[in-house]
């Protein structure tokens, strides 16, 4: 591909000649002969200290923030921003060939995501899905490791999405997507605002920021479908640049909002409401939140053309998603539910709702993941005391940091009400701990790790997945 065809939408500025680019890349390890490298500053080592090393090993230009005094550099505003639309370029920019869907938020990403591809799936639409647990083309499955692909990848897989047939494409994506410009160029037809509280501040420092990072999806979008019942919903309701159709579980002045709302153990029923057309849906994941979700999809999908009739139908016989609300089988007279909740709202939501029909006590276990977001953790400690009988403090991911440092992080927070509480750093003796001190009637929520079947400690990545720990202390009990 000529390099004037990769830079296309690009301001730049080069001595360069209408080279041919043999491959693009903005990770110098990968650079071959051919390569267009594009020196991205990051968080550990700037990609500018590269450029020379770079052009040694064969690249036929770097692309450039600052001048570097090298012949075969290419000057441009934002090397983050231009390599998202390089990407775009390179790959033929097939979003354009595809229906795109984007769904962000702090928490409901993964759910909303996966049941509007259950909808659309149900009626016969070839969908691809991008996000936190796994990324599908139709019914294969890919793996993942980011709820965003980084550019490269991202556009890669829609090129092999739109290849293989798919109609639309619906994707989770991540306030540090936006902000890095990963998605590059694509304009999507709708977009979906879940809620936003506090996370990934130590990326974003301030809630400001975060909330500007969303935003940015509904500047690139036809449609916002949004959350008001959340305060920046609502605050975005009133700025977004696309057209906003809003979801409600409290206004009924929304365009859609949900009502006679019933929550049990095995999960919610309610009535989803638009222009005054009433459906039943009864949805197998129990807590308010999770109408939220069910509601947010059910809107998307109407947006898109789908009836209430099939919505109504799929969502009734959607099974629940991995790691979201889950109900791990005891055969015991106690119950485990697993739930990727990390936030303290995500914590809010899950435990009121499971609270109401908890017959003994509810115990949850749970801990917060190293170098991360340092501040949410006295939070995420309170809510947990707030809103459950026992609570059992543990490790989540500690990566670098000393598992025993974060605990004394979220304990000022626990002691803040009288629950009683142990602390047991190994999240696997922390659930052994869970099952077997759990009594008849008892609710343990295991908390944080959802969908993921790994524990991160340092550097290593170790196999942990809750469901077989759970499985191994129920082979305990007498």
């Amino acid at each position: 591909m000529k390099l004037t065809e990769l830079l296309t939408d690009i301001i730049y500025d080069t001595a360069l000649s209408d080279v041919e680019i043999t491959d693009v890349t903005c990770d110098s390890r990968k650079v071959k002969p051919g390569s267009l490298f594009v020196c991205i500053a990051g968080e550990n080592f700037d990609g500018h200290d590269l450029a020379g090393e770079s052009l040694a090993k064969g690249a036929v230009a770097v692309v450039c923030e600052r001048d570097l005094g090298l012949k075969e550099q290419i000057l441009t505003g934002n090397t983050r921003k231009a390599y998202g639309t390089i990407c775009c370029n390179y790959f033929g920019n097939p979003a354009r060939r595809l229906k795109l869907i984007g769904v962000t938020g702090t928490n409901g990403k993964t759910t909303v995501t996966t049941l509007i591809k259950n909808i659309l799936s149900s009626c016969g639409i070839k969908t691809g899905l991008i996000g936190t647990i796994q990324n599908e083309i139709g019914d294969t499955v890919l793996p993942t490791d980011k709820t965003t692909p980084d550019a490269y990848d991202l556009q890669k897989l829609f090129l092999r999405m739109a290849d293989e047939g798919c109609e639309y494409v619906v994707m989770e994506v991540s306030s540090h997507a936006l902000d890095q410009y990963r998605i590059g160029n694509i304009h999507y037809d709708v977009a979906v605002f879940t809620n936003l509280t506090q996370d990934h501040l130590d990326y974003h420092k301030t809630m400001e920021n975060y909330f500007n990072a969303k935003k940015r999806l509904f500047e690139i979008a036809d449609v916002g479908v949004i959350n008001v019942d959340d305060i920046y919903g609502r605050q975005l309701s009133l700025i977004a640049k696309c057209h906003v159709v809003t979801c409600s579980l409290v206004n009924d002045k929304a365009d859609f909002f949900a009502t006679n709302i019933t929550c049990s153990p095995s999960g919610v029923s309610f009535h989803f409401e638009c222009n005054n057309i009433l459906s039943k849906i009864n949805f197998a994941m129990p807590g308010m939140y999770s109408v939220q979700n069910a509601l947010a999809a059910a809107a998307v999908c109407r947006e898109v053309g789908i009836s209430l009739e099939r919505i109504a139908e799929t969502l009734n016989h959607t099974k629940g998603v991995k790691g979201r609300s889950e109900i791990i089988d005891t055969g015991r007279d106690f119950s485990v539910i697993c739930d990727y909740a990390h936030t303290p709202d995500g914590l809010k939501n899950i435990l009121p709702s499971i609270k109401k029909f908890t017959t003994g006590r509810l115990i949850t276990l749970f801990g917060c993941g190293g170098n991360r977001d340092a501040g949410k953790r006295p939070i995420m400690g309170e809510v947990a005391a707030e809103y459950s009988d026992f609570l059992i403090v543990t490790s989540d991911n500690p990566r670098l940091e000393d598992p025993l440092a974060i605990i004394d992080d979220i304990l000022p927070g626990v002691k803040k009400h009288q629950t009683e509480y142990v602390v047991v750093p190994n999240r696997k003796e922390a659930i052994f701990y869970a099952v077997q001190h759990a009594q008849p009637g008892d609710v343990v929520v295991l908390a944080g790790k959802g969908h993921e079947d790994y524990q991160v400690l340092g550097n290593e990545k170790i196999h942990f997945d809750e469901r077989e720990i759970v499985q191994e202390a129920l082979a305990t009990l007498a």
